[in-house]
């Protein structure tokens, strides 16, 4: 047996069908297919951080060391995966370490990672 959804359900259906498209669309791209990227993601202290973009931060002491999770997000591309890498993580002036922290190969290189 089918059912036939009323007209406002099919129409907020296909808007909702057409915005997930359109997302996952790169921005500028004209019909081909959308190039992936893996999220910047860090293990430090059994806490998962990611990336913040656009926030001013003053890196503080050395904490230890972090690891850069491994994306694979091409499977078919044998040249498309980023292996796992370690790298050294940072005290943040005024931030509690389970909140966030600065990754990076130096201080001067740091970016701002917080607890997802």
């Amino acid at each position: 047996m089918t059912t036939a959804l009323p007209a406002g359900s099919r129409l907020l259906m296909a808007s909702l069908l057409l915005a997930t498209a359109v997302g996952c669309a790169e921005p500028g791209a004209t019909g081909a297919a959308a190039e992936a990227s893996c999220a910047y993601v860090v293990s430090y202290d059994s806490r998962t951080y990611q990336d913040v973009a656009n926030v001013d931060f003053t890196v503080g002491g050395k904490l230890g060391t972090a690891t850069v999770l491994a994306c694979d997000d091409t499977p078919h591309d044998p040249g498309g995966s980023v292996p796992e890498q370690r790298i050294t993580a940072y005290q943040i002036d005024g931030m509690d370490p389970s909140v966030a922290v600065a990754v990076g190969d130096t201080p001067a290189e740091a970016r701002l990672v917080k607890v997802r």
